[in-house]
């Protein structure tokens, strides 16, 4: 671990990353610099690399640290419909905490870590609903392109300019209606008897 002469303690890749989720929240992703997020941790510039090759890797790292603090839905005998629910409100928190970070992500998908404790939970829930190994990519990618566009919809104030013509502009209830709609899709089309 290096030891910055400054701080005279030795820098985590916690830190690291807990700081650099700070100045994307505070300025944005493209704002985000080595050299930015080295004078926030008062350490030489240099030292970060020890801990990240890169800044695709430090928005990897921490794409990581979001996903470690989302609350997923526990595998509890629970039905899958409540579940998925939770699932997709955990999914829709990151959008909420981290609005920048969310939009980066999601127009940029090799920052994403697929393999992660959310896209694990994420397929044992669409098992649960009953969908065939030979659909569940396709399921899978066809649910989070939905997700992502109404989620990015919302992000970017379309659904809430959309709203106004009508008179309505509660995003909840458009996100709740959506995943209603979803389960209704999953239940029709996949049903256990």
């Amino acid at each position: 671990m290096a030891v910055s002469a400054r701080r005279g303690l030795p820098l985590t890749s916690e830190e690291i990353y807990a700081a650099a989720l700070r100045l994307i929240d505070t300025a944005g992703v493209d704002a985000l610099s080595m050299r930015k997020l080295a004078a926030d941790l008062d350490v030489n510039p240099m030292s970060l690399y020890h801990h990240v090759e890169s800044k695709t890797g430090l928005l990897r790292g921490v794409c990581r640290l979001v996903d470690s603090r989302l609350q997923l839905p526990p595998d509890d005998g629970s039905p899958w419909q409540d579940q998925l629910r939770a699932l997709a409100h955990a999914y829709r928190s990151i959008a909420q905490s981290h609005p920048s970070l969310w939009l980066h992500v999601n127009s940029h998908p090799g920052v994403i870590d697929q393999k992660g404790e959310l896209w694990t939970v994420y397929n044992r829930i669409l098992v649960a609903a009953g969908v065939p190994f030979d659909e569940l990519a396709h399921t899978r990618k066809a649910l989070v392109a939905f997700v992502i566009g109404l989620i990015s919809s919302e992000t970017i104030g379309f659904l809430q300019a959309l709203g106004e013509e009508e008179g309505e502009t509660d995003a909840d209830a458009t996100f709740e209606v959506a995943v209603d709609l979803i389960i209704a899709s999953l239940e029709a089309r996949h049903s256990r008897t």
